[in-house]
């Protein structure tokens, strides 16, 4: 299939809770108070941070996301200071209470996604996106987030062939991330990596490419998710926009 239709909505979401579940077996007693590798939160504020951030979803495909948005503290100044300031107002009812709500949120998240038409326009933060980009957004982030979370616990996890979701987002994205920083959408991009199990992940423009980045797969969703800096991997970019590119491409809204 060529990548610009990307996949069905049942494989997103089938990589969705392989994703949580992967999550969920870091998650022993020991683990909720250590800190995790998100400045100022233990591993329960990353996962209280899911089960909130997995809420707005749910509300995004069931008409409520209105009534979510309004829990956002009115004085936040960022997409960021909000969810900071939503963690702060709930991280006192323990772990035990943020086990079962992430659980259930997570559940609940996946069934309603594959109720949803995976093209039909729902709201998000800062617009509205296809459900079965919101599909990919909640993968990359609870990626993301497991990372987080198994670095403050000193595990290494090894990556997988999901990521294939992730990669492809940050590449559909670029346009948006521009867009992001008041700039002009660069030219035709192309991604060329290489996956964990060593097969090629290739996203190509309609247009001949003038922008590549080529490398490893991994090491491209770390950048997109803004936990390595690209000039720390070994990813080679080439063309007028490409050093931009990998600047400010990302995984999330």
């Amino acid at each position: 299939m060529p990548a610009a239709y990307g996949a069905a909505m049942e494989t997103i979401v089938a990589a969705l809770a392989a994703q949580q579940a992967e999550l969920d077996g870091l998650l022993t007693p020991d683990a909720w108070d250590v800190p995790s590798r998100c400045a100022g939160w233990s591993v329960a504020d990353v996962v209280l941070h899911l089960a909130q951030t997995n809420e707005m979803a749910i509300a995004s495909v069931d008409g409520t996301f209105g009534e979510q948005v309004r829990r956002f503290p009115a004085t936040a100044g960022s997409i960021d200071e909000g969810a900071d300031a939503l963690v702060a107002q709930e991280r006192g009812i323990g772990a035990a209470a943020i086990d079962e709500r992430w659980k259930r949120g997570a559940a609940e998240l996946c069934a309603a996604l594959l109720a949803t038409d995976p093209h039909a326009r729902v709201p998000w933060v800062v617009g509205t996106l296809a459900a079965r980009t919101l599909a990919t957004t909640r993968l990359a982030e609870t990626w993301i987030h497991t990372n987080d979370v198994a670095a403050g616990l000193g595990i290494e996890l090894p990556p997988s062939n999901r990521l294939e979701h992730i990669a492809r987002l940050a590449w559909r994205t670029i346009p948006h991330a521009f867009a992001r920083e008041g700039r002009p959408s660069p030219g035709p991009t192309a991604f060329r990596l290489t996956s964990p199990s060593g097969e090629p992940w290739t996203f190509e423009p309609d247009d001949d490419a003038v922008n590549v980045i080529e490398g490893d797969g991994v090491e491209l969703c770390e950048v997109a998710s803004r936990r390595v800096p690209a000039s720390a991997t070994s990813l080679r970019a080439s063309g007028p926009d490409a050093a931009t590119i990998l600047d400010l491409v990302r995984t999330w809204a």
